[in-house]
Formats: structure tokens, sequence, C-alpha cells
């Protein structure tokens, strides 16, 4: 029985791995192509400048006596 059960976790564990191979094959197969023949990546989607914004650094409050108390 516990050959049983050992078997049928090495198939699940085989069974994900696979799974989990296609995804990744699927997600960036074209990537691994055409890395090998030495090609640049063509990208379906046109990439757009995003424009980041800054946010101003605070700088840290300090504590009062009078807060320290209330704390």
């Amino acid at each position: 029985m516990i050959a049983a059960f050992g078997t049928l976790a090495f198939l699940a564990t085989l069974w994900l791995l696979v799974v989990v191979g296609a995804a990744v094959l699927e997600e960036s197969g074209a990537k691994i192509a055409a890395a090998l023949k030495g090609a640049p990546v063509r990208r379906s989607i046109a990439t757009t400048p995003v424009r980041v914004r800054r946010t101003r650094v605070r700088t840290p409050m300090r504590a009062t006596a009078q807060w320290r108390a209330a704390a």
C-alpha cells in the first residue's frame, strides 16, 4: 500500500512539473527560441513611455514630551 501511495505522489509531482514547465514555455518560449537563434526578440505589444511620479520625502516628526506621556 505504501508503494502505491509513493507512486501516486511521484506521478502527481511529475505532472505538476510538466504543467509548470509548459506554462513557462508558453510565457517565454519566443524569447528562448530567439536567444538560441541569436536573433533579437520581436515584441508584439508596443511599449509606451510611462511617467513616474516622485513623492516628496517627509521629514520625520519628533515626539514631544506630551506625546510620549500619552503613549
